[in-house]
């Protein structure tokens, strides 16, 4: 572990530099592009040594996780903290207090639930509306055609904001195969309101974010690639 601690600041400007890269590429600018450092099932040190390297974004998966670490951190200045896993409704409340974002809301039921448990903290949270593009079983997200309503719903939620969309893609080996995907969540952002309205498209991981990036994504959620493989 402690040689992971060790490359993680050369990870992350490896990955920064792959960004930057992937921006210029497709012609936009690199204000346009933010980093999710993902650090799901790593401890604390790693993520301070992120820190320490200037990241300021962490995406944690389980809520009991990302409470914990919260708190571990909490002397550290300008954390954000993105929840970003499939969200059960019972976890509400443990996501309320303790991140910054909940990129994963897909249904009506854990919106209302996410709103109860964020008035009750005088919080408003940005989310982000979670789309399965590509129709898994095994992933979380909300059908493109239920996508409507489910913004409508979030609308009506006085303590929640929504802020854009969240994908994550099939696994395919050549990266470029990924892309259909990934456009087709901007096509969808596009068709409610565009930029203006959901400014944020979440989507690409460590395998496929220069692709995602390709397609319009402005956050990245990127993992293995900072902190090494989990355990």
């Amino acid at each position: 572990m402690s040689e992971d601690l060790g490359n993680v600041a050369s990870r992350l400007e490896e990955v920064r530099r792959r960004i930057a890269s992937a921006v210029a590429r497709a012609g936009r600018g690199p204000e346009e592009v933010r980093l999710i450092a993902v650090s799901k099932g790593k401890p604390a040190e790693a993520i301070r040594a992120a820190y320490a390297a200037g990241q300021r974004d962490f995406g944690e998966n389980y809520a009991q996780e990302l409470v914990e670490k919260a708190e571990a951190l909490a002397d550290l200045d300008g954390l954000v903290w993105h929840a970003i896993g499939q969200l059960q409704r019972n976890k509400a409340k443990l996501v309320a207090r303790a991140a910054h974002v909940v990129q994963s809301v897909d249904r009506e039921e854990l919106a209302v639930e996410l709103d109860r448990r964020a008035a009750a903290l005088n919080r408003t949270l940005d989310v982000l509306l979670e789309v399965n593009v590509g129709g898994e079983a095994s992933k979380g997200g909300c059908a493109p055609g239920d996508f409507a309503p489910l913004l409508g719903a979030i609308a009506r939620c006085a303590h929640l904001r929504p802020i854009g969309l969240m994908t994550i893609a099939p696994f395919l080996e050549d990266p470029n195969d990924v892309r259909p995907f990934f456009a087709q969540l901007r096509a969808l952002r596009d068709a409610h309101g565009g930029r203006a309205a959901l400014p944020e498209l979440s989507m690409g991981m460590s395998h496929d974010f220069e692709a995602a990036i390709a397609e319009g994504a402005t956050w990245v959620r990127v993992g293995t690639a900072i902190f090494g493989a989990r355990g």
